[in-house]
């Protein structure tokens, strides 16, 4: 039985929907209240097992690389004044046992090439990709919940949820049945179909557990427009000779790719953070 060891984060798109806040800085180095999105999204890996996170990276994403590196200067500030439990959150961004590589994404060509270029790290092992967009609160963490799915099943697992049919456009859109309790099999999928021919409403949304035969078919894929290569194409030739599965989520996602889903995954944290909580409620209650 294998295990799932290694995730992709692909962070070198531009973020342009965030300008100007993200001209100089990574969309996935937004917080939420204190926390980057990228960290949520490692944490979320961490809990799932994880140890290797592999970062698909671009220009302009150096200040990734120093958030998970280790802060000689800030650590020797704050323990000299005393400032044990800050010393403490700094040090724990990322555990001892968890391992940081980096791969430059030598031009923007698309989610499928991104998730590529990890190939030489993950080589024949089956491996997690998540999106730091796609914040998800779940308990226990989404990507635990699929690495129990693949446990159990040993194929590639996409991450699903219901969509608006008004918003199939927006997204991957499956068509399956129903294998057991929240798990489809998938029969097909399309990127981004209109509503009228949309197969489902039933989406993909950022949480991806692939066999390592997806890099054989990505390498294949034909690029689409602007010469990206799609990821859901490589799935979609992937599908024609494995089983792929859909797992219906228990989280909820905050879609922070959106300034709109960005504003609501502050509000959401920002009641349930256990220094902000009570005064945060009472500021809401007073608008």
């Amino acid at each position: 039985m294998k295990k799932i060891t290694k995730a992709v984060f692909p962070v070198a798109g531009m973020g342009s929907r965030f300008l100007p806040a993200t001209k100089a800085t990574a969309k996935e180095m937004l917080p939420i209240v204190d926390k980057p999105l990228i960290q949520y999204a490692v944490e979320e890996a961490i809990e799932a097992g994880i140890t290797d996170m592999v970062f698909i990276t671009g220009r302009h994403k150096r200040a990734i690389e120093d958030h998970f590196d280790k802060a000689y200067e800030l650590e020797a500030e704050l323990a000299a004044n005393g400032k044990d439990e800050l010393l403490r959150i700094v040090q724990s961004v990322v555990p001892r046992n968890v391992n940081c590589i980096y791969i430059r994404q030598s031009a923007p060509l698309g989610l499928g090439h991104a998730v590529l270029c990890a190939k030489p790290v993950v080589q024949d092992e089956p491996f997690a990709v998540l999106l730091a967009d796609d914040l998800i609160d779940g308990q226990p963490s989404v990507l635990k919940q699929m690495v129990d799915v693949f446990a159990q099943y040993q194929s590639s697992i996409l991450g699903v949820q219901e969509v608006p049919r008004a918003n199939t456009r927006q997204y991957g859109i499956v068509s399956s049945t129903n294998l057991d309790t929240n798990i489809e099999r998938v029969h097909g999928i399309v990127e981004k179909p209109k509503p009228d021919v949309a197969p489902s409403t039933l989406a993909v949304v950022g949480r991806y557990i692939l066999t390592p035969r997806i890099f054989d078919h990505l390498e294949n894929v034909r690029p689409g427009a602007g010469g990206e290569i799609q990821l859901t194409d490589g799935i979609a030739a992937l599908l024609e000779e494995e089983r792929l599965l859909a797992y219906r989520f228990n989280g909820m996602r905050y879609d922070c790719g959106s300034k709109l889903g960005y504003l609501k995954a502050q509000v959401a944290y920002g009641l349930k953070h256990k220094e902000l909580s009570a005064d945060f409620a009472d500021y809401l209650k007073s608008l």
